[in-house]
């Protein structure tokens, strides 16, 4: 039944833009908006959850997570989702929805910081992420800019993205690392020629850091 909802939210137009924008999975072509208007009556249900993500469909992957309780997931659990999947959406809804609010979230992020699957390094990069800006205390950040300087420019292009978070967020929130995330940033040069739309602050670590320092300034001149 809900599967019938979604495909009968879809759009050829949309599943041609998904397809361009690297989507490889079964798809309906839905809009975020509409499956986020089909999780809210939903509610919470964890068995519908588990059964549309065993469906493998894009789609249902999504309404998936807005609807899965993240606590009623083993860790094992979490980390069988995150390497089940190989769409960028979907990991960053995982990661946003399930990963962020589980309640072993720190085990994991240690445990993927190590793991040989893209998509767990790229979920446990993610993490590291998060907590160089919100709760460093414990992180050892030099060692992290050796893992990212030795490590990024050969990384897949999955975990590059989250790495590049990790870099950024040093150089934003940690002034005295900054120099050195600049620079390591520079002669990376990777998401140097990212296209950005007009009005968005490039992926490129040293553009991101220095505009993102420089809104800092501004918000507490």
């Amino acid at each position: 039944m809900i599967l019938n909802d979604l495909e009968g939210l879809g759009s050829e137009k949309l599943r041609g833009q998904n397809a361009n924008r690297g989507v490889h999975s079964q798809q309906f072509g839905v809009k975020l908006g509409d499956i986020r208007k089909l999780a809210k009556p939903l509610g919470t249900n964890h068995a519908l959850a588990l059964d549309l993500w065993q469906t493998d469909v894009f789609e249902a992957r999504l309404l998936a997570i807005l609807i899965i309780d993240p606590k009623a997931l083993a860790a094992d659990e979490v980390t069988a989702l995150v390497c089940a999947n190989s769409e960028m959406q979907v990991a960053d809804w995982l990661s946003a929805y399930v990963i962020k609010k589980h309640p072993n979230k720190e085990t994991l992020r240690a445990d993927w910081m190590q793991a040989p699957h893209p998509m767990a390094a790229r979920a446990g990069w993610s993490l590291t992420a998060e907590r160089i800006e919100k709760t460093p205390d414990g992180l050892d950040l030099p060692a992290l800019l050796d893992r990212i300087e030795a490590e990024m420019p050969a990384a897949p292009p999955e975990v590059q993205w989250t790495m590049n978070m990790a870099l950024a967020n040093i150089g934003i929130h940690h002034a005295a690392l900054r120099p050195r995330a600049l620079d390591i940033g520079e002669r990376l040069g990777i998401f140097r020629d990212y296209p950005t739309p007009k009005g968005c602050t490039s992926p490129f670590a040293p553009l991101w850091i220095g505009e993102m320092v420089r809104r800092q300034a501004v918000a507490t001149a």
